[in-house]
């Protein structure tokens, strides 16, 4: 019998599931260690002991490539890059460099420090993007969960790129938000209330509430069965976006949760949702259009049913 390298990958992960005791991610990342995309880890882009990154490049030695910023989600209290290595792999395989960071979360800092750190991690890419086959000037922004909320508000609020020397309207070709929280006011949960500060301020932490209709293009994504986040923050920035006459598409996944929006990313469960897909259309679309002071926008939405 022939094995295909998935089907061994496959079979690996499943016995030694058998003997010892994984996480979901792990099986995940157990296909991605095969990829071997990763082309550095643990660089420093700012002096803390967050503030490090991965960085995925497709083989084949291409120059020039779109290249992604992906934030990850864990309520701004927690997270880690390396759990999101099949992500990477997933973005490398489909020609697109992609840098992961850490960012410091909850309690060590509050809003908006997380952004400043997203910020830097952004500039970093701006800066070292060649040195990985990637084009400085094709940057988007992916986020899934809280770190949907990182990229938003970094695309939507110029204030965190201009005080890292970017322009966001003119360095970021477009972001991706996937199960991401816009709008979610008002608090309940008492360490949320901490993380985004007093009532009467909390209305500038929240990535609807900066929408001009000037940004780069946006593509944000849900799953219907999402209760961890309301998809509702997807579609409300979506007609907000659209209301405002700025580029957006939508989409709404049936029968998908929270985390296996992003978990389709994996080819384990790339069946559930073409999210893949989509973004990597997305993608390919802003960094092949002229950059946004040209005029010219993206060319189609993603290929599924829009969101209502």
């Amino acid at each position: 019998m022939r094995w295909s390298a998935l089907g061994l990958a496959i079979a690996a992960i499943v016995y030694l599931g058998n003997v010892m005791w994984f996480s979901p991610v792990d099986f995940l990342n157990g296909l991605a260690a095969f990829a071997n995309n990763r082309a550095a880890t643990d660089v420093p882009y700012g002096t803390g002991p967050r503030n490090q990154l991965d960085i995925y490049r497709p083989r084949g030695g291409a120059e020039r490539l779109p290249v992604a910023v992906m934030f990850y989600g864990g309520t701004w209290k927690e997270g880690d890059r390396a759990t999101y290595r099949f992500v990477g792999a997933a973005l490398a395989k489909r020609g697109i460099v992609t840098v992961i960071p850490d960012y410091r979360v909850y309690p060590e800092v509050r809003f908006p420090d997380f952004l400043r750190d997203a910020a830097e991690a952004v500039r970093w890419t701006r800066d070292h993007a060649a040195d990985y086959g990637g084009d400085p000037t094709k940057i988007v922004l992916i986020g899934h969960s809280a770190g949907a909320h990182i990229a938003a508000m970094l695309a939507l609020d110029p204030q965190w790129l201009v005080n890292v020397g970017l322009n966001g309207r003119r360095d970021i070709r477009g972001m991706v938000g996937l199960a991401g929280p816009y709008d979610f006011l008002p608090l309940t949960d008492p360490k949320l209330k901490d993380i985004f500060g007093p009532a009467d301020q909390r209305a500038r932490t929240q990535p609807i509430n900066f929408v001009d209709g000037k940004a780069a293009p946006i593509f944000v994504a849900a799953g219907t069965d999402d209760t961890t986040v309301d998809p509702g923050n997807t579609t409300r920035l979506a007609r907000k976006i659209e209301s405002r006459g700025g580029q957006v598409a939508a989409v709404l996944y049936p029968g998908v949760d929270h985390r296996t929006l992003i978990g389709t990313f994996s080819p384990l469960l790339r069946s559930r949702a073409p999210a893949l897909d989509d973004t990597v259309r997305f993608i390919q679309d802003v960094t092949q259009a002229l950059p946004p002071s040209s005029g010219k926008s993206f060319k189609r939405a993603p290929a599924t049913t829009n969101a209502e």
